[in-house]
């Protein structure tokens, strides 16, 4: 068993960082997978063209967290689970184990979170999606707060910051023992997949967790519609239908509110996919990025897109396949959001959050846009990154 030094330059005991990458999380985003479980999707993935991001944001969260707190001691996991990117943001980590072949799993991030518990870490920050943290949660319980950086496909929990650099600031704001950053029970959720089969999107609660919270750096759960919202939402999509122009793609991201577009033309959809429609067709289901950049070419085409409840998630959150690269070919003013006015009052600070990973795209989406609520009615919303 290894002691790591924990005193600091005063002679306090300084804060201890556990850190795990999981390296495959969000790859199966892009290329239309829900996720990238097992060594059989990653292979799907990687077959689809995706690449690895889950490295690049845990980077960008480490950059924003030494800002604050330089000489933070780091214990994390060896090569692409922690240790890289700890050692390229000029770290100096202990590492637990050793490097191994083939693509890592959610055993190994149980015991990376079993391990950093016993050694007695201030805090878990890890890089994944709700996989990741349900895996963290089931080895460490609450004996360890633990906060996420979003790099998986979807994150229904409320233990992730709201973008990789909020969630390296909120862990230095939580280790410098400052008091914006105050430990809340977060709910750690996951997609149910039988309801998926089933045609609906049902998330389920597998406990709790404690995290760092800060108002405008930690993520809420995704909430669910309420009720009185159905009529509203059709009627939106009624009105969506109507304005149509024939010759024109349309992209139309995931989600139930999203679907009843596709409802009120009578059409088949993807429940959590990104589909193209065009002269009130379906073109294409369940698309990656790369499918939809060759269907639009240099054709005219628009995005449909809803919010996502209670996280105010507007891009990077589910919709990854509706990537940078198809939002810069189709332009900020050909995007059309949908949401219920109810989902809008509860936003947190009242903005809608983009992180598509892109920081030019992110601050072309800065801003304000108008959201759909009604039959001819608008809303400006304040949209940051």
């Amino acid at each position: 068993m290894f002691n790591p030094d924990r005193t600091g330059t005063q002679g306090d005991t300084a804060a201890l960082l556990g850190f795990i990458v999981n390296p495959v999380a969000g790859m199966g985003g892009s290329v239309g997978l829900k996720g990238t479980d097992g060594e059989a999707i990653v292979r799907e993935a990687t077959r689809r063209g995706a690449r690895p991001t889950a490295a690049e944001r845990a980077a960008k969260a480490l950059a924003r967290l030494t800002e604050s707190l330089p000489g933070v001691s780091v214990l994390t996991v060896a090569g692409s689970m922690g240790e890289q990117v700890a050692q390229d943001a000029g770290l100096a980590p202990v590492v637990l184990g050793r490097s191994h072949a083939g693509v890592s799993t959610g055993a190994d991030t149980r015991a990376a979170a079993a391990a950093m518990a016993e050694q007695g870490v201030d805090l878990i920050l890890f890089a994944g999606g709700d996989g990741t943290a349900r895996d963290i949660l089931s080895a460490s319980g609450d004996q360890v707060p633990m906060l996420g950086v979003p790099a998986g496909v979807k994150m229904h929990s409320a233990v992730f910051g709201t973008t990789p650099a909020n969630a390296g600031h909120l862990a230095a704001l939580f280790l410098a023992g400052n008091q914006r950053a105050l430990l809340r029970d977060a709910e750690v959720m996951d997609l149910d997949e039988d309801a998926i089969r089933a045609g609906t999107v049902s998330a389920q609660l597998y406990g709790h967790a404690r995290s760092p919270f800060e108002r405008r750096l930690s993520q809420n759960a995704k909430s669910g519609s309420v009720p009185g919202e159905n009529e509203s939402l059709d009627a939106v999509a009624q009105q969506v239908v109507k304005g149509m122009r024939d010759g024109r793609i349309y992209i139309l991201g995931p989600g139930t509110t999203t679907r009843r577009v596709a409802d009120a033309l009578g059409i088949a959809s993807t429940l959590l996919g990104v589909d193209a429609i065009q002269d009130r067709k379906a073109i294409g289901l369940d698309l990656g990025e790369q499918e939809l950049l060759r269907i639009i070419g240099r054709r005219p085409a628009e995005i449909i897109v809803s919010v996502l409840g209670g996280q105010g998630s507007l891009f990077g959150r589910g919709n990854q396949q509706i990537s940078a690269n198809v939002i810069r070919r189709v332009g900020r003013d050909r995007i059309t959001v949908i949401s219920t006015v109810e989902k809008l009052i509860n936003l947190p600070d009242g903005a809608l959050q983009v992180d598509t990973g892109d920081p030019e795209i992110d601050a072309l989406l800065t801003g304000h846009l108008p959201v759909v609520t009604g039959p001819d009615r608008t809303t400006l919303v304040k949209v940051r990154a």
